[in-house]
């Protein structure tokens, strides 16, 4: 038996494998893919070469922590599927559920039972497939902490950036302005409860901006931190989730910076902030990305769907028509019964 997967051989170019199907091992479960979605950021930093070569490729995530930023990379960390086959000491109701996993693009893969997530019955897999992304919202607004009354600006209207503005849109906030080059990224931003929806270049903000209580740099550029501080006012905060890999620019704090009293929060979903640890773990913070995918309609942010087999094109669109690509998925033809197995045939 064999499984598809998905690998960035070299930059800019994708390959789709065919290789042997292992079979799960004892406290694992087979799992058939549905959907997986490809990540505009992180994951297109290995696509473009832009990521180190020497660090993992990410140390928190068991299915990725193995690989290092050097060619060929298997990435990916959102996909929905229903376990397929039980390794041995599986209990038998997880055949058949659908559950939610780390792991990069395949039609196929094995994982231990307590890292898969049972995806609640009452959200459908397009929605289930943007957990992580969730997450990272919802961590973003955790490390910014906004306060009733503030004017808050996102840059950066990617995937995260839209969820982030969706979550800070239910909170009583002044403003909430978002930041984009491309125009239908702002119109979605509008969308997604954004009061106003800007773009300037330059260190001039729009004089009918108010001055940020709160900003946030999600866009993955570096130069777009210089935007952010423009947009912020005396005393505020920048939380910058971006992670630029190995992409550099150069950053106005020789100016107005340095008797702003701005400060830089850095923000990455692997960790969270230890103000928050006593009472807060993983599976409290999934409880919200859960509750949050439930009310905000994340299906309108997903503009393609590719076929597995044609993923080298759903790539280079989202390298080269970012202007009409925000989330694209990958999607898997079942090709396997549910089948409980304790001997791999």
């Amino acid at each position: 038996m064999q499984r598809l997967s998905v690998v960035i051989d070299a930059p800019y170019v994708i390959t789709v494998v065919a290789e042997p199907l292992a079979a799960p091992a004892p406290g694992q479960v087979l799992v058939e893919t549905e959907i997986s979605a490809i990540s505009p950021g992180t994951e297109m930093l290995f696509y473009r070469g832009q990521a180190p070569a020497d660090v993992a490729v990410d140390a928190t995530l068991a299915a990725l922590r193995d690989q290092d930023g050097r060619y060929p990379v298997r990435y990916g960390y959102a996909c929905v599927g229903r376990v397929a086959v039980l390794g041995e000491r599986v209990e038998a109701s997880w055949l058949g559920r659908r559950v939610f996993a780390f792991q990069p693009h395949a039609s196929h893969f094995c994982a231990d039972v307590d890292a898969v997530l049972p995806v609640p019955a009452d959200i459908a897999p397009e929605r289930a497939v943007f957990l992580p992304n969730m997450e990272t919202a919802v961590n973003f607004v955790m490390d910014g902490r906004p306060v009733i009354g503030e004017h808050v600006a996102v840059v950066g209207q990617g995937v995260v950036g839209l969820l982030t503005v969706s979550v800070l849109a239910q909170f009583p906030l002044a403003s909430l302005t978002a930041v984009d080059p491309l125009p239908a990224r702002r119109q979605s931003a509008r969308a997604a409860g954004a009061t106003a929806a800007v773009w300037f270049e330059g260190n001039d903000a729009p004089a009918d901006v108010a001055a940020a209580d709160l900003a946030y740099e999600l866009s993955g550029n570096p130069s777009a931190l210089n935007t952010a501080l423009a947009l912020t006012g005396y005393a505020g905060r920048i939380v910058i989730g971006s992670w630029y890999g190995q992409k550099q620019a150069p950053i106005d704090l020789g100016g107005a910076f340095h008797r702003s009293r701005i400060r830089l929060i850095s923000s990455q979903v692997s960790s969270i902030d230890p103000r928050w640890s006593g009472r807060w773990d993983k599976a409290r913070r999934f409880g919200v990305a859960w509750a949050m995918l439930r009310t905000i309609e994340v299906s309108r942010l997903i503009t393609q769907r590719f076929p597995v087999t044609d993923a080298a094109a759903a790539y280079q669109l989202i390298d080269q028509q970012p202007q009409n690509a925000i989330q694209v998925l990958l999607t898997y033809v079942p090709r396997m019964e549910h089948t409980q197995c304790t001997h791999w045939p």
